[in-house]
């Protein structure tokens, strides 16, 4: 996974830190992710798969299926609840 996440971060020419910053963390606690020194949270692996519009199973190699898969329809229903 931590390979998979620096492959994104390079092929998208992006830095550490504005990963970072779209993650709300400080750099080296991201470098930390992608040297695999520091355990990734669900949430944090969900805002990467968000960000890089991919899964979080394409995330942990579980498929190399790139795309991301369609919206569930219980998302898109609470989705419209935090909207009102």
């Amino acid at each position: 996974m931590y390979n998979r996440i620096k492959d994104l971060r390079e092929d998208n020419n992006y830095k550490q830190r504005e990963i970072a910053e779209v993650l709300s963390i400080s750099r080296s606690a991201y470098a930390n992710y992608e040297r695999g020194i520091r355990d990734i949270t669900e949430q944090v692996l969900q805002k990467l798969a968000d960000f890089y519009h991919t899964s979080v199973d394409y995330l942990l190699f579980r498929t190399d299926i790139k795309e991301p898969y369609p919206e569930s329809e219980k998302l898109k229903a609470l989705k419209k609840l935090d909207e009102k």
